[in-house]
């Protein structure tokens, strides 16, 4: 094995290793987020896009050698088995597709890894950041539970305060009522008085008025006897 194979495997065992020690289900993700927010983390932020795209352009030029390498041995090895001159061709090839193949998944399986490693660090980042905000939002939601009962309490105080003050104000407003009333009927019955004396007075009126109206006629009536009379006078006079 090259060293650049040999490199490449390392990075796959290192790769094996680092996700098998995420999945361990005794390490909370909440541990990972403080180790992740390390100061050191944030210096070399800046360097890890660079880093990870560098490392997937090589993992992915090596697997396509690799892939490169087994397309070339596979058709040298269908060659050296039908040809019976060179007796240890046929091995020596077998032994190349096999360090092809061999390389082919290590480098294939590198990139696969790398990949699922960035991605279960984002969401074991993700994971943390939601049971932080749970963990808030719990508190948030007790918080409003006792604020909410409290309001309540003094709702319900506040309710009984107001039910004893409505009933002294209902038993003040009845007595102003009934004194309002006997002040009504009292008006009431004084008005009536007037507006039948005022009847009365008007009935009388009518009565002295009819009157006054037949004594006129009379007196009128007389007046003209006494004319045509005194024209009679008049006329033997003469």
């Amino acid at each position: 094995m090259t060293i650049q194979w040999a490199a490449v495997a390392s990075f796959l065992y290192a790769e094996i290793g680092l996700i098998v020690i995420f999945c361990l289900p005794f390490i909370p993700p909440q541990r990972w987020q403080k180790i992740f927010s390390f100061s050191v983390w944030g210096k070399i932020a800046s360097f890890w896009n660079k880093a990870f795209l560098t490392i997937i352009i090589l993992l992915i030029v090596l697997f396509l050698d690799a892939v490169r390498e087994v397309r070339k041995y596979s058709s040298i090895n269908v060659v050296e088995k039908n040809s019976a001159s060179r007796p240890g061709a046929f091995e020596h090839t077998q032994m190349k597709l096999f360090r092809s193949q061999r390389n082919l998944y290590i480098s294939g399986f590198s990139l696969f890894f790398w990949l699922v490693l960035r991605r279960l660090v984002t969401l074991i980042t993700q994971l943390a950041k939601e049971i932080s905000n749970k963990g808030v939002l719990k508190i948030q939601a007790e918080n409003t539970n006792k604020t909410a009962k409290k309001f309540m309490e003094e709702n319900e105080k506040l309710k009984l305060v107001l039910k004893n003050n409505d009933n002294a104000e209902e038993h003040i407003l009845e007595a102003e009522n009934k004194k309002l009333m006997e002040n009504l009927k009292t008006e009431l019955k004084k008005t009536s008085d007037a507006l039948f004396k005022a009847q009365n007075d008007v009935m009388t009126m009518k009565i002295q008025s009819e009157r006054l109206s037949k004594e006129y006629d009379r007196l009128l009536k007389e007046h003209s006897e006494l004319q045509n009379r005194l024209e009679k006078d008049k006329k033997k006079g003469l």
